[in-house]
């Protein structure tokens, strides 16, 4: 049975192609996997995203280059590339060179977890931070690493300006083990006052799971729309 795809207010969003195409590219590199999985929230999600799994430079590349046309897509504009520790370095830094490639060379750095006690210290490498900052990181669970990077882009006297993710995952926050009534995407654009953009979100991938409706991607999609309908969050 198959299950057209709607918002909270009934209305059946326009398919993006872009999410369309990374979708399909994350669930062929297994980076995208359905089943039942505990996420950081506590939650047993249907679905999991794990970017770790990027892992090759053909994938990183193709990665970056999904990144970078969102980024065009959405007319963000920027003076750097901040990305945040572990998963936002390589992220930061394949999307810096994909950048490069289309002719738009911008400078780029991230920052340790520990401090550096010798060579040149402390915990930022690469370029100095300045102007207007784009973060880049994978998905936003709680905007506790926005959050950091905010403050460390602003002691650097820069500003954090705008975040990039891969996927948005569309579903309440939680904060001290309770769930709020907004999402950590509209938490970061609302209460912080930077823009985001995302390659996907989550209501991308119910409608590719509806058009792949056929044997277990039927059952997947009854189990995402569930979730959805109990964790889902209004767009804004």
């Amino acid at each position: 049975m198959s299950i057209s795809v709607t918002t909270k207010s009934g209305q059946t969003p326009p398919q993006d192609a872009l999410a369309q195409d990374f979708v399909q590219f994350a669930v062929d590199c297994g980076v995208l996997r359905f089943g039942e999985f505990k996420i950081k929230s506590g939650r047993i999600s249907p679905y999991f995203f794990n970017a770790g799994l990027f892992d090759d430079g053909a994938k990183l590349g193709r990665l970056a280059q999904f990144y970078a046309q969102r980024l065009l897509q959405s007319g963000i504009e920027f003076d750097m590339i901040f990305g945040p520790a572990y998963k936002g370095i390589p992220l930061g830094a394949a999307l810096a060179v994909e950048l490069a490639r289309l002719g738009r060379n911008v400078p780029f750095a991230y920052n340790r977890k520990e401090i550096k006690a010798h060579g040149e210290g402390g915990t930022l490498v690469g370029a100095p931070l300045k102007g207007r900052v784009l973060i880049v990181d994978d998905v936003m669970s709680a905007g506790t690493a926005v959050r950091e990077s905010i403050a460390i882009i602003r002691n650097a006297g820069a500003t954090a300006h705008a975040v990039v993710i891969a996927l948005d995952r569309q579903e309440k926050a939680t904060e001290d083990g309770l769930d709020v009534a907004h999402s950590a995407v509209q938490y970061v654009k609302n209460q912080l006052g930077l823009q985001v953009c995302s390659i996907a979100k989550l209501a991308d991938l119910m409608q590719y799971l509806e058009q792949h409706s056929a044997g277990g991607s039927a059952i997947d999609h009854q189990r995402v729309l569930a979730y959805r309908q109990r964790y889902g969050v209004e767009e804004g």
